[in-house]
């Protein structure tokens, strides 16, 4: 456990992301304000933890990382990151791909509306001033499009970019969540969490980002993932009919 209170933890999952890794942990250090890095490394046959301990021994104390058995699952990544964060006393979490997707000047951002303007989740968002993806299939972007859609139809939630993966929470928020009880795995991981924000009452807010697919490595997007999506988020929302969303607590059964 780090033993001295630091601010900020930027969270970023990695699964054969050695082409990404050591550009995006440079690129986050190299920013204005001070964030630290937790990687949670899924076993890359490629060779990415290496790379990642070979960064350590130049930004120690800055640059961490959680190493486990295999690829279990976006959301389980992150819920291992929260929990991480909580035991040393980040005040705020992020979430970021390694693939340059998202913008790293962002965090900026997204911190700020955190700190300074009443955010309690901060999300940076493809759809909140209109369409902003580049390199995409056109396939692809109207599926994402219409994908924040439904949501929005099924949940009544009245975010843009539902779907978004690039996100700052403030710390109290992940310690009111149960993350236990968070039931999807996949990409539809970011979906409930912002469910789960938003049924508990938190202020969220969207910041407008150019999202830009990957030039490096291999999408991680397949069929079951739009899948789980769909049908999970009826079961959420289904599940939620049978809960209470009380701050002073967890959410109860």
């Amino acid at each position: 456990m780090i033993e001295s209170y630091n601010e900020c933890v930027v969270i970023i999952p990695t699964y054969n992301e050695k082409e990404n890794i050591e550009g995006i942990v440079r690129t986050v250090f190299d920013l204005e304000k001070e964030f630290h890095i937790l990687i949670i490394e899924d076993n890359s046959p490629d060779g990415t933890a290496d790379i990642v301990r070979s960064l350590q021994k130049e930004f120690p104390g800055k640059l961490h990382m959680v190493e486990r058995k295999g690829k279990l699952g976006l959301g389980t990544a992150y819920i291992a990151g929260f929990k991480w964060a909580h035991e040393n006393n980040y005040e705020f979490i992020f979430e970021m791909d390694a693939d340059y997707s998202h913008p790293p000047e962002k965090l900026l951002d997204l911190y700020d509306r955190c700190k300074n303007k009443g955010a309690d989740l901060a999300i940076g968002s493809r759809y909140i001033s209109g369409v902003n993806v580049v390199n995409w299939p056109m396939g692809r972007v109207i599926m994402s499009y219409y994908a924040s859609a439904y949501v929005r139809l099924i949940t009544g939630m009245k975010i843009r970019d539902t779907t978004a993966g690039f996100k700052c929470y403030r710390k109290k928020v992940l310690e009111t969540i149960d993350l236990d009880k968070i039931r999807l795995k996949g990409y539809a991981f970011q979906i409930e969490m912002k469910f789960t924000t938003w049924k508990f009452g938190f202020n969220i807010q969207e910041v407008p980002i150019i999202f830009t697919d990957r030039k490096h490595g291999t999408s991680k997007m397949s069929g079951g993932i739009f899948n789980e999506a769909v049908w999970g988020v009826i079961k959420m929302k289904w599940r939620s009919f049978f809960k209470k969303y009380n701050r002073d607590n967890s959410d109860s059964k």
